[in-house]
């Protein structure tokens, strides 16, 4: 195992939430190696860059890392990190905070991604030792020839095997619970096709606003934050076809495949299956959230949104005609995040009822991590009424390893099953471009919806089964 990390933006919001707990409890754990360093880089400078460092690692382990010991977040915090002040993006600086390197490193690029290239440029003047290895944030890059462009740099100087894109979504509970439903399940995999399903929603709806994120989110938005990476991954769990075993290659080539198999939007296309809107000013709960566009640290002029919806088609023989939406947005009236494969409804009904019972749905609710399935069974007086139960399923919560305390071991161990390849990464900005495109050029209106509702208004509804007479369903409420 790798015994230097060096996490380069040491001092930024994904360092001091996820990373450093992340190593602290895998410290407590005892899973690092005995003589793990730390090295945290950054150009954030104090009067003691060494004492200030700490100070601030020790007040995020306290705020973030509250199931580790005192003990251990202050042996982690006086005892394994140090800190380097750096311009992340000159060779020679980085050059100096790294020093004399004896053996390879961890380099972890925790940075907003208009500066991964000249870090990664940096890095190679380093010269970094054989063994070493380059882990970089998602998103991989702002568009396909960004992400091109870092493949190239990062091929320069390290193998693919040493190369690892993150995205922690892929080291989190919901994907060995979707791989296990789809494979180890005999009553599922010979539904999962057109013949079957009527549509495939991907969710993640949140009641958080900005929180002080407007440095990374307003460049980014909705969908570079979201769709783009993490539910674009999801979406390749949930269609992609059977790996012949779950080895890396194995897994990654089924995910590039029904990446390939996604059909590039038309500007036509984008005008209609797509939406783009941001919060106004409202409430949540409690709570009164200003407009996103009055938001401290946001450029109004910029249209970034918060609210994304795009609705993609599979043109494979699986899939062909079947519509996945994928979903995400911010300040909204209550949490929902899950997958939701809805069946198509039954092609005939012997109840001879006036209107249909709704559609089989099942739900892999995303946090927490659940499972339900809804049924049509007879009413209890009645025999020929109808109603629809729920049969599901609270899965134990993924406390060790949770998802970046997972990520850091198969870092440390080299196993880059859970990681994105680079034509992965290329792929997933294919299907990207067209619509972020079509939204530059003003051809998709930014909508607005006020913080605390469902959404924009204008919308497009949820598309109704292919059987007339079903109605739209509404999530259920632990998904809401």
């Amino acid at each position: 195992m790798v015994e230097r990390i060096v996490i380069f933006g040491a001092t930024g919001d994904l360092t001091g939430r996820y990373l450093m707990p992340a190593l602290a409890k895998l410290y407590e754990a005892g899973k690092l190696p005995g003589g793990i360093r730390i090295t945290g880089v950054d150009r954030r400078g104090w009067e003691d860059d060494e004492a200030g460092f700490r100070r601030l690692v020790l007040d995020n382990l306290e705020r973030h890392a509250g199931g580790v010991s005192a003990s251990v977040r202050e042996k982690m915090a006086l005892e394994v990190v140090e800190y380097r002040r750096a311009d992340v993006t000159d060779a020679e600086s980085v050059i100096s905070a790294l020093g004399p390197l004896t053996g390879p490193i961890l380099a972890y690029l925790a940075l907003p991604p208009a500066v991964f290239a000249p870090t990664i440029e940096a890095l190679k003047a380093a010269d970094l030792p054989e063994g070493s290895r380059v882990a970089v944030e998602k998103p991989f890059g702002v568009d396909l020839e960004s992400a091109q462009n870092l493949n190239r740099l990062l091929h320069e100087f390290l193998p693919e095997s040493a190369i690892f894109r993150v995205d922690h979504f892929l080291a989190w509970q919901p994907f060995p619970t979707i791989m296990g439903l789809r494979f180890a399940n005999g009553i599922f995999e010979p539904l999962w096709d057109r013949n079957f399903i009527d549509r495939v929603e991907i969710v993640w709806e949140e009641t958080l606003a900005l929180e002080g994120r407007a440095g990374y989110f307003d460049h980014a938005g909705a969908f570079k934050d979201l769709i783009q990476n993490h539910l674009l991954q999801l979406l390749c769990l949930t269609a992609m076809e059977a790996p012949t075993a779950l080895h890396r290659r194995n897994l990654r080539d089924r995910k590039v495949d029904l990446l390939r198999a996604i059909r590039r939007l038309s500007p036509e296309e984008a005008r209609l299956q797509t939406v783009r809107a941001r919060y106004s000013a409202g409430k949540i709960g409690e709570r009164s959230i200003p407009a996103y566009a009055d938001e401290e640290g946001v450029d109004p002029d910029r249209g970034t949104e918060t609210f994304a919806e795009v609705t993609l088609s599979i043109e494979n023989l699986r899939w062909a005609g079947v519509p996945f939406v994928l979903r995400a947005g911010k300040a909204l009236s209550g949490f929902r995040g899950e997958i939701a494969v809805h069946f198509k409804p039954v092609p005939h009904l012997a109840f001879q009822r006036a209107d249909d019972p709704r559609p089989n749905v099942l739900r892999v609710g995303l946090e927490p991590n659940r499972v339900t399935l809804n049924l049509n069974v007879n009413g209890p007086y009645d025999p020929f009424d109808l109603e629809q139960i729920e049969l599901g399923a609270a899965l134990d919560p993924q406390e060790f390893f949770a998802a970046y305390e997972a990520l850091f071991l198969d870092l440390l161990e080299g196993n880059t099953t859970l990681f994105v390849r680079a034509d992965e990464a290329e792929e997933a900005w294919r299907v990207s471009e067209p619509i972020l495109d079509a939204w530059e050029k003003g051809l998709v209106p930014l909508l607005e919806y006020p913080a605390g509702s469902n959404g924009p208004a204008e919308a497009p509804a949820e598309p109704e089964p292919s059987r007339s007479g079903a109605g739209r369903e509404e999530p259920t409420p632990w998904a809401r």
